[in-house]
C-alpha cells in the first residue's frame, strides 16, 4: 500500500488503481542508465500489448524525494509511454514503499563533496501487481519487452 503524490501534484493511493494491473518500477529521474532502460522497456511492452495495455497502469515511484518534484517527474515520464505515472513521496513514505516491495535504495554521495550532486543506488525490478493489489510476478529491468508482454498476457 502507498499514499503518494503523482506527477500532476495529486495525492493518491494504491487503492485508486484497483481493478487494473499495476506495473511498478522504483527509481529516480537522474538515473543515468537503469531507469531510462526500464521505462523504455515498459513503453515498448505496452505498445506490444496494444488494447490490453489499458488494463495496466505503469507506475514509476521515485526514491529521490529531494530532487524529484512533481514537475520534474512530469517532464521525465513524458519521455516514455503516455500512460506512465510518476509518483513521489516523503523519505518516510518511500522507505515504506521500498520495504513493501522489497526494493533497495541508498543515496551515494558525490566524491567531490557536492551535496546536490549525488546518485542513488537501487534495485532494478518491475513488479506486476494484480487488479486486487496482490503481487503476481517480477521482471528484471532488462527483460525483453516481447518476453514481458508474453508473461503479462498470461495474467490478463
Amino acid at each position: 500500500p502507498f499514499n503518494l503524490v503523482d506527477h500532476n501534484g495529486d495525492s493518491g493511493t494504491d487503492a485508486d488503481f484497483r481493478g487494473r494491473y499495476m506495473l511498478i518500477f522504483v527509481g529516480y529521474n537522474f538515473c543515468p542508465d537503469v531507469c531510462p532502460t526500464a521505462l523504455r522497456g515498459v513503453s515498448d511492452t505496452l505498445d506490444i500489448l496494444g488494447k490490453d495495455a489499458t488494463k495496466i497502469v505503469p507506475l514509476f515511484i521515485s526514491i529521490d524525494p529531494e530532487r524529484d518534484t512533481p514537475e520534474v517527474l512530469k517532464e521525465y515520464v513524458s519521455n516514455f509511454h503516455p500512460g506512465i505515472i510518476g509518483l513521489k513521496g516523503s523519505r518516510e513514505q518511500i522507505i515504506s514503499v521500498a520495504k513493501a516491495y522489497r526494493a533497495y535504495f541508498s543515496k551515494v554521495a558525490d566524491e567531490g563533496g557536492d551535496p546536490g550532486s549525488y546518485s542513488m543506488s537501487h534495485s532494478a525490478y518491475l513488479y506486476l501487481m494484480g487488479p486486487d493489489g496482490k503481487f503476481l510476478t517480477v521482471f528484471g529491468y532488462q527483460t525483453a519487452p516481447e518476453e514481458m508482454a508474453r508473461k503479462i498476457r498470461k495474467y490478463l
